[in-house]
Parts: C-alpha cells; structure tokens; sequence
C-alpha cells in the first residue's frame, strides 16, 4: 500500500472497456492491462486505433513495457497483445486456468489438434498468489473465478485491477452464466477482494454510465463494501446467488462473444485457415 503507481486510464466507447497504462513510481517501467483490438464484425475487418494510443503514450512518455496482463479470456471485446508486443516488447500474462477456457472453447469452435489447449500462447501462466515486478514494483495475483474458470486479480502496489470480477458501486458485478461461470464462485472470488485495504484502490474493466451517469472506472474497497449494489452492506452468498442467476437469465449474449472467444483464448492472435488466412468461425446453436 505505501507504492502509488501512476494508472493512466482509457476508455474504449465500442466495447465500454477500460485498459490501463500502469507505471512503477520508482523507474519508467509500466504494465498494460486489458488492451483492446478494434473489429467491425460486420465487415470482418481489423484496426489498431485503440491499441495505437496506448503504444503512443508509452513511447511518449519513454516508458519501458515489462507486462501487458490479460485479467481474464474476454467475451466482449478483443485483445491487441500481440500487436502491443510487436511495438513495445513486453510478456503477456494470463491466469493458469486458461486451460480449462481453451478446452471448452476448443470443442465449441472445433478447433483442431494444431491449437494447444496448454496456455502455451501466452509468456506467463499466473497461479493464484504468484508475484512479479513491474521494475521495482511489486505485484501480485489473485484467482477470482465465477465470470469465467481463469479470471485474476492483479494488485499492484495500492491499485488492483478487478477484472470483470466487480463493477462499479452502482453497477454491482458481472454475469456469471457463461461456461464455467458460476455465481457462488463469483460472491467467494468478490469477498477475496473486499479483504484487501479498505483504501486500496479498485479499478474497472467495463462501466456501462447507468442511469446516464458520466463513465467511471476507479472506486476502493472500503467503497464497494458499503455501496455496491449486489454485494454491499453484507448481502449473503445465498441472496447474491439468488439474485445473479435470476439477473442473467435476461441478458443477452455479448455482440462480439464469437471473435472475442476465438482471437483471445489465443492470446490476441486471430485464427486462419490452412492456407493461412485470418478467418473466424460462427459455430450455429453452440452457446
């Protein structure tokens, strides 16, 4: 608690994603969290503009990237890891249950024997408690499943990035209904959270403006104990339980769900074919 990074924070309006710059206070090195790679889905075309200010503010900045962290196998939107990687260098890292994603998916997109399903994609497989440094910073990670089988918490000096494990105050959590996902792992995964520093400062993945508020990302502990909505002021796990299952039976599948799950269980990297062109799979009835 007594390090302070620098979190410089960029909102993604297509995808209501926040990624994160995350600079050591004590050198020029940085982590990013969550990046995103712009799509439209429609036209089946690929850009970087999202990606490009995080890599212009890097440079910059000159700054060093030790770290891009993916917090967990996104459903809503896509990484641009291995674009970063390419201008800036860096490991990309990832919760060791990613395995368990990538076995599911695989058979759901019917990918073939070629596609490892061992997380051998990514540089760093993170167990839950493993430490690591972004310069002289330390960091570590926390296993919080529920959303998915492989979501982490990364705490990094007296800043956690929550992942899709919490939302804002006002927004409560996130759905728990995609495979793997279980709501009563989410509620034990939450509490894991809400036991760090009451003044440890939390920050968002995705915020969504409810009821038309400005777009917010950084709450702290002591703030989602007394005001998030779905867990807040000592909600049981039964009531949360209850509560979530019924609350995601009524969403609706996240529009980029089928390229997200494709292109990130790969670390960023887009599928091709046999002949080697970028191509993504639309499997009928699947999910």
């Amino acid at each position: 608690m007594r390090t302070v990074p620098d979190v410089s924070a960029h909102f993604d309006e297509a995808t209501n994603t926040i990624s994160y710059i995350i600079k050591d206070p004590s050198s020029d090195c940085c982590a990013i969290v969550d990046s995103v790679l712009d799509i439209n889905y429609a036209a089946g075309r690929i850009s970087y503009d999202h990606a490009n200010v995080l890599i212009n503010e890097v440079k910059e900045r000159g700054l060093t990237l030790d770290w891009i962290i993916e917090t967990h196998v996104h459903a809503d939107h896509l990484s641009a890891a291995p674009y970063i990687q390419a201008e800036l260098g860096g490991k990309v890292g990832v919760g060791d249950k990613i395995m368990l994603v990538q076995e599911t998916f695989g058979k759901i997109f019917n990918e073939g024997t070629e596609f490892q399903r061992d997380g051998s994609q990514f540089d760093a497989l993170f167990k839950d408690g493993d430490r690591y440094k972004v310069g002289q910073m330390e960091c570590f990670a926390i296993y919080t499943p529920g959303h998915t089988p492989a979501c982490m918490a990364h705490v990094m000096g007296n800043a956690t990035f929550t992942g899709d494990t919490l939302f804002m105050p006002d927004s409560g959590s996130a759905r728990a209904d995609f495979p793997g996902g279980d709501a009563g792992k989410l509620y034990d995964s939450i509490q894991k959270v809400l036991s760090l520093p009451d003044e440890m400062r939390l920050f968002m993945c995705h915020d969504y403006g409810p009821n038309d508020r400005e777009i917010q990302w950084e709450t702290t502990v002591a703030e989602q104990k007394q005001k998030n909505i779905h867990v807040g002021l000592g909600k049981t796990r039964e009531e949360f339980i209850k509560f979530r299952t019924a609350r995601d039976a009524q969403l609706d599948v996240p529009k980029l769900i089928l390229p997200s799950l494709q292109v990130n269980m790969r670390a960023g990297e887009l599928p091709s074919d046999p002949d080697g062109n970028l191509m993504l799979k639309v499997p009928v009835n699947a999910l």
